[in-house]
């Protein structure tokens, strides 16, 4: 595999990681608006075990998600507190008071950010994406995850057969930053490099489109947001590279691909992918399966 198919294939990773963070909250009916402070305390924490402290890589990306979990669960009982839109600004300011902290912590590179030698690899990347993957899925597979989506979908009716709502939420809030400080241990791993000012606010505002896009009904949704942000873009660019007529594309992109995320969500407004799709490919598969 080439380099720049690994760098590719990395990043989508990273970013299926992330928006499984943002989308664990929106389960249970929390908007989160805050993924880049969670990233950043698990990246911040990580790379600081691993360049300071000499932790070997994977304790150390596994302390940065504990770390965020830790931090996620602490600051979920004022968050959950609030509703609506000042739940998602109660959410986006706990990220500028990660990055203000952060930015004020000169052994940890201060406004420059952190660098680190220890390099994760692909193979790494992979493979924690995929146990994070298989977490989801089993944990929407639960009676919990049963009681998230209840939740998600009518909190008082969930309330009402007996689902502890306070209890779900916040579980599921910890969980998405414990999951969001494992992207970030990978993504300083990966690039050896993080900083405040390239994790900020339109970070948070993509990972969470990652979700809203994909779909919050099932555990498959990150997987199609992260990889329609992620490959759309460079596909574009690739083609402006390849196809001199098309050369335009290089330098308004953006402009296309943003008007494909207004037709996507005009077209699938409740996601790309969905409960009825997710049925309506098992059974397709199931009949498949019966006639063969």
């Amino acid at each position: 595999m080439s380099g720049y198919a690994s760098g590719i294939l990395a990043q989508l990773s990273i970013n299926i990681v992330i928006a499984y963070s943002v989308f664990l909250p929106a389960a249970a009916g929390l908007l989160n608006l805050g993924a880049a402070g969670f990233v950043l305390l698990g990246g911040y924490v990580a790379g600081g075990l691993t360049s300071l402290a000499g932790v070997p890589l994977l304790p150390a990306i596994a302390a940065g998600g504990l770390a965020a979990g830790a931090v996620a669960f602490l600051v979920s009982f004022p968050i959950l507190r609030t509703r609506g839109i000042y739940m998602v600004l109660a959410t986006f300011a706990f990220a500028e008071i990660v990055g203000g902290i952060l930015l004020n912590i000169p052994a940890l590179g201060g406004a420059a950010g952190l660098s680190v030698s220890a390099y994760a690899g692909l193979p790494a990347v992979l493979a924690v994406t995929a146990l994070v993957v298989a977490f989801v899925a089993w944990l929407l597979s639960t009676r919990f995850g049963l009681a998230m989506r209840a939740v998600h979908d009518d909190e008082r009716v969930a309330v009402l057969f007996g689902t502890n709502l306070r209890l779900t939420q916040v579980f599921a809030f910890t969980a998405g930053g414990a999951v969001g400080g494992i992207g970030g241990g990978l993504t300083v791993h990966q690039f050896n490099f993080i900083d405040v000012q390239t994790t900020g606010t339109m970070f948070s505002i993509f990972v969470l489109l990652y979700v809203l896009m994909g779909g919050t009904q099932t555990a498959w949704g990150p997987i199609a947001g992260a990889l329609f942000f992620t490959l759309v873009p460079e596909g574009l660019r690739r083609v402006a590279e390849t196809t001199p007529a098309l050369s335009f594309l290089e330098a308004s992109r953006y402009i296309f691909f943003g008007a494909a995320v207004v037709l996507v969500m005009m077209w699938r407004p409740e996601g790309l992918v969905t409960r009825t799709l997710v049925e309506q490919v098992h059974g397709f598969f199931g009949r498949r399966l019966k006639r063969g």
